[in-house]
């Protein structure tokens, strides 16, 4: 064997796609390798997705422990088992964010191998285009007035879809609402009634389209809280799904859509507060990176103002305003489960910390990855995986026999729904039902009576 290979950076180190060396195949391909001989060495990240395990079977049982030998095709393959939950970036001690000198980012190489490759293909396959942007099937879904639904519930109709679209017919999708979270915002008073509110929400695509009652909730509990919350008028996807296909382009697009919108907020001294961890950790962290000239400027102060909804409500609460007043309880332990998007952030759990602040609720945080990971379950190639590589955070929530879960991320709690029977709220719902006398069965006032 030729002499080992570096754990120092190539020359070919870049996770900036303004750096011309970011679109060079031989420049990815020297960080690539060195990437997989610090991972051959290490294996800590053996227990996330497949990338690893695949990784490491190549190097042990086919190429005698040389990176080297990997081919092209094979080097595809690792990739394309990352969904990036960011598992492995948050576990990995060589990495930019624990200022390393290997400045290793595994999913940031990922990204940068999918970038290359969208570049080089051009157009989307016809499942690419549906889902890198959830917005127009939603809208679509709306125009068919219910009939969304209704098909997607018929097996006939499923099995048309992952024959055309390649979206697996066993996957429990999102119900889409038929009135999205802004318009209701909109009848009912929420949208810009202050010139410099404190919190502006960011609803998210899916709370936008599929689920409003937590973005209702969201603006409730904030509201008990005295929290001067605004919504907002056309807003669009953070750009993740897109970013997944290595559509930079399109990212930038809706991100620049997002800044224009939130921007002059922002510059009044704003808060962010985005409602699904996905997008929070997208404006937080990845925008920065993302864009250019002015937008990556605006996108550095977006990131500083954006927030998690737990994560604002507890930087508040030794404040007087901060209310306690929980009407009803659950009075029970309370499964929570950690979305991966969140630890990524390194943030904490202040949703789950919040939730102690009801009487009688003791939550039971459960840590694996569900395995949702994005629209990867909902593929035909990511559904059978997905349910696997969730199996331990399925197992999990059910051994805390507790009949009420909780996650900050919606599309775990479908895959809670059909893989483990039981759908999580999100933090805030819970919090919104404590607060209300029939919220939950028993009621505080009579605990406190008695």
């Amino acid at each position: 064997m030729d002499k080992n290979i570096s754990y120092q950076p190539t020359d070919g180190l870049t996770y900036d796609p303004e750096d011309e060396k970011y679109w060079d195949k031989d420049a990815l391909k020297k960080e690539i390798t060195r990437a997989f001989e610090i991972c051959h060495g290490c294996r800590m990240c053996f227990k996330y997705c497949d990338s690893f395990p695949s990784l490491f079977d190549l190097i042990d049982n086919k190429h005698d422990g040389d990176v080297r030998k990997i081919d092209e095709s094979e080097t595809a393959l690792v990739m394309d088992q990352c969904f990036q939950c960011k598992l492995c970036d948050v576990q990995c001690p060589y990495t930019p964010r624990e200022n390393h000198e290997y400045q290793l980012d595994f999913p940031k190489i990922v990204h940068r191998y999918w970038a290359q490759r969208a570049k080089e293909k051009g157009e989307l396959s016809l499942r690419d285009q549906v889902l890198s942007n959830p917005d127009t099937p939603a809208q679509l879904a709306r125009l068919s007035l219910g009939m969304a639904n209704t098909l997607n519930r018929v097996s006939a109709h499923r099995w048309l879809m992952e024959k055309v679209l390649g979206i697996h017919r066993d996957k429990q999708l999102p119900e889409f609402a038929q009135e999205t979270f802004e318009a209701w915002a909109e009848k009912n008073d929420k949208i810009k009634r202050t010139s410099d509110p404190e919190v502006v929400l960011f609803q998210t695509c899916y709370v936008q389209n599929n689920e409003p009652e937590i973005g209702k909730d969201t603006i409730e509990v904030f509201e008990k809280n005295q929290v001067d919350v605004t919504c907002t008028r056309g807003l669009q996807c953070c750009g993740m799904p897109a970013w997944e296909r290595g559509q930079l382009e399109q990212v930038r697009t809706q991100a620049k859509n997002n800044l224009d919108v939130l921007m002059p907020s922002v510059e009044n001294g704003a808060k962010v507060v985005a409602l699904n961890p996905t997008c929070s950790m997208m404006m937080r962290r990845e925008y920065p990176e993302l864009l250019t000239g002015e937008d990556r400027e605006r996108a550095k102060k977006l990131s500083e103002a954006i927030s998690d909804p737990g994560e604002f409500l507890w930087s508040i609460r030794k404040e007087e305003r901060f209310n306690t007043q929980f009407k009803s309880t659950p009075d029970a332990a309370v499964a929570y489960h950690a979305p991966c998007h969140l630890r990524a952030q390194n943030v904490g759990f202040k949703s789950r910390d919040l939730l102690r602040k009801i009487p009688g609720v003791k939550p039971k945080t459960v840590m694996e990855c569900c395995g949702h990971d994005g629209t990867y379950a909902m593929t035909v190639e990511g559904f059978e995986p997905s349910i696997r590589i969730g199996q331990k955070s399925f197992d999990g929530m059910k051994e805390t026999e507790t009949e009420v879960w909780a996650t900050d991320c919606p599309l775990a709690a479908i895959q809670f729904e059909q893989h483990a029977n039981t759908k999580p709220m999100h933090p805030m719902t819970i919090l919104a039902k404590a607060y209300r006398p029939d919220g939950f069965e028993k009621s505080t006032e009579t605990e406190e009576e008695e």
